[in-house]
């Protein structure tokens, strides 16, 4: 709890500076926030600041990249929203943090979003967006940042890896064993070392590149987009950077329905390459990215009563390998989180993951990923409008695992302004 305890300090320290800083954050808010021609125009600069602190158990779960024992990740995040009439919005979302994911590595400034939206009418039944921004499929997106999102980590489905890879194509149901860690290694460092190369169903929000068509029609919402990478894909290739990269572009959407204001419905699908474009140079005679391709189908539910709030989603995914055959994952997870007082709360979240099996090369059969379930308790605070402390802790099983329970406490601070 080495790295815990000042942590928690420093959250104490900050939560206290933010309630003295109360009435200067508000002022903040004011004077981030611009206007002009009575209103044509309007921007609005906001953002978040995290500290985050992480103890666990090697080998690093989900998306930590790191090979110690601890983990501290602060983050600053800036928005800006602008309104040019009632017809044009452009949004813009840019972090200074040590990766994308939770990392030990040097500080480093990235846009994240950036896009265009045009609204030709007046009542939202029909929107056009265009830039690099995160994807309509499920309902866990829409609240993935810190200030929504009443755990630290995600679901299971967005950053449980995989034993597909991103920079080489799998030539047998063995390698594919190997990759995904099935058979254990002789020791924990084997796992670390191919992390970055691995893919989940769906890579957190996956802010991909490219357009998309939304809107509200009655009880019904809406989403198509094109995009120059799949759900699975790593953030590296998520901007749009060249011809390659929409040789063989991916396709996703979501179609909800909203009865009442309790419950809000969807079903949502993706189809992409999960390949990188730059290695299809390397792949079998006659094959292209196409013929290495991610499909996704799922389901999601959102219940609200009262202070009590329920979310669940479920994901298939398919990927295919030519000449090996192709390889299913199914995942799923229930969120519950519940308000017992306007400033405390507590979210709790089941997490399950199976694999399809796969000839294992010594006569019989076996997953081709380790099954896996994980349990998140997450109480949290907030100090003030702008401040808030959450603190997570999960245990995760994995079957044919070195380690087959892994435990992980998380404690994230963040400010709002």
């Amino acid at each position: 709890m080495s790295l815990l305890r000042p942590a928690l300090g420093l959250s104490l320290a900050l939560a206290a500076a933010g309630l003295r800083a109360q009435d200067f954050l508000d002022h903040v808010d004011d004077a981030l926030t611009v206007g002009a021609a009575e209103g044509f125009f309007r921007a609005r600069l906001s953002g978040t600041v995290d500290v985050e602190a992480y103890r666990l158990q090697q080998p690093s779960p989900g998306l930590l990249y790191t090979d110690e024992n601890s983990l501290f990740n602060p983050r600053l995040t800036v928005f800006l929203d602008a309104q040019l009439g009632s017809h044009l919005y452009l949004f813009v979302q840019t972090r200074a943090d040590r990766g994308y994911d939770p990392a030990d590595e040097r500080a480093r400034v990235r846009l994240d979003e950036y896009a265009l939206r045009f609204t030709p009418g007046d009542d939202g039944r029909i929107n056009f967006q265009i830039g690099k921004f995160a994807t309509a499929v499920g309902n866990w997106v829409p609240r993935h940042g810190s200030w929504d999102n009443p755990f630290v980590t995600a679901p299971l489905p967005y950053e449980n890896l995989t034993g597909i890879w991103n920079l080489v194509a799998a030539r047998s149901f063995p390698q594919l064993l190997n990759w995904a860690h099935v058979r254990p290694p002789q020791f924990f460092g084997d796992e670390y070392v191919d992390r970055r190369l691995r893919s989940p169903i769906v890579w957190g929000p996956s802010y991909a590149s490219g357009a998309a068509v939304f809107g509200e029609l009655g009880k019904f919402k809406y989403a198509v987009e094109v995009k120059n990478a799949s759900l699975a894909s790593h953030p590296d290739v998520w901007d749009d950077t060249g011809r390659e990269n929409w040789a063989h572009p991916s396709f996703a959407g979501r179609l909800g329905y909203r009865p009442d204001a309790r419950w809000d419905l969807g079903v949502s699908a993706g189809t992409g390459p999960y390949l990188r474009p730059e290695i299809e140079s390397t792949l079998s005679p006659g094959r292209g990215l196409g013929d290495y391709r991610e499909t996704v189908l799922g389901q999601d539910i959102r219940f609200a009563w009262h202070h009590l709030q329920i979310w669940a989603e479920f994901y298939t995914a398919r990927f295919e390998i030519p000449k090996v055959g192709d390889v299913d994952t199914f995942s799923y997870y229930v969120e519950a989180k519940y308000k017992f007082t306007p400033q405390f709360f507590g979210a709790v979240r089941w997490n399950m993951q199976f694999f399809s099996e796969v000839d294992d090369g010594a006569g019989g059969r076996s997953p081709w990923g380790r099954d896996a379930w994980r349990i998140d308790l997450a109480p949290g605070y907030r100090f003030t409008p702008h401040t808030m402390v959450k603190l997570q802790y999960s245990l995760q099983h994995d079957d044919n695992s070195p380690r087959a329970y892994h435990g992980t406490t998380a404690l994230q601070f963040v400010l709002r302004f």
